[in-house]
């Protein structure tokens, strides 16, 4: 009974884990434990299943557009792609260090895939995140411009430890979209990371952010301090349809 009533108690105080592991605990016969082993046990998989619970918070949050590991990453296709600085951005320093990371190459070179593994190692490292495609984040801040809450919006923009924006430069921007962009960069420079993805050049981006000065800002804020992974060769598509066809296995997309 008392066992009961500790468990209940627990439970209350909202330490589900801890509940959980203490009835597996009197469940077992032969559990010859001491205090401070049970003790250890119960505080262990409490902890493990918060971190658990915070993983796919955040998980879900990022809204990723694929579910993408740094650890499948495909190295052997040619295509300009350092292993080791990719190890050593799964570390998350550059997070702590608020850069970022632009990734450009041709259509079907994985930066996309690249981009939501990266996000997806942030969120690991318990940072949050989120993935936007850039038509979409300017689309989401014409509308929330329009029905007021366009502040509370760009503060959470803002405050989001990794900013993912994908199919950066698929348009022009408007002078408009082009400021709205500018605001969300200028927000977040020296206390967040962002991860601009995109088929155009870096040297080409400011052709395609409206007004020049701003374009400049823009770039200025980005460029400065960031890792740039230049992608190259034939769409990892075809090479995965080839294997697919081969073997029946793939990775990194």
């Amino acid at each position: 009974m008392l066992i009961q009533q500790t468990i209940e108690k627990l439970k209350q105080l909202r330490l589900h884990g801890m509940a959980e592991c203490l009835l597996n605990q009197t469940s077992q016969a032969d559990n010859d434990l001491s205090f401070e082993e049970q003790l250890g046990l119960l505080v262990d998989y409490e902890w493990t299943r918060r971190q658990n619970r915070k993983l796919e918070r955040l998980l879900k949050g990022a809204k990723l557009k694929v579910n993408a590991c740094i650890e499948d990453i495909d190295y052997q296709q040619p295509r300009g792609l350092d292993k080791k600085l990719m190890l050593d951005l799964r570390k998350g320093n550059w997070l702590l260090e608020h850069r970022n990371v632009l990734l450009t190459g041709p259509t079907g070179t994985g930066k996309t895939y690249l981009a939501c593994a990266l996000g997806n190692s942030a969120c690991r490292l318990g940072f949050g995140t989120r993935y936007y495609r850039l038509s979409g984040l300017l689309s989401d801040l014409k509308i929330s411009r329009g029905d007021g809450t366009y502040p509370k919006l760009a503060s959470k923009i803002a405050k989001t430890n990794l900013l993912v924006i994908d199919d950066f430069g698929m348009e022009h921007l408007t002078p408009v979209e082009s400021k709205e962009l500018f605001e969300i960069i200028d927000d977040r420079i020296d206390s967040a990371s962002t991860i601009v993805a995109g088929q155009l050049p870096i040297e080409h981006w400011h052709a395609v952010l409206g007004e020049p000065t701003i374009a400049d800002a823009i770039l200025d804020r980005l460029i400065h301090s960031s890792y740039k992974i230049f992608l190259k060769g034939e769409t990892m598509r075809k090479n995965k349809l080839n294997k697919h066809n081969q073997c029946g296995t793939t990775k990194d997309k």
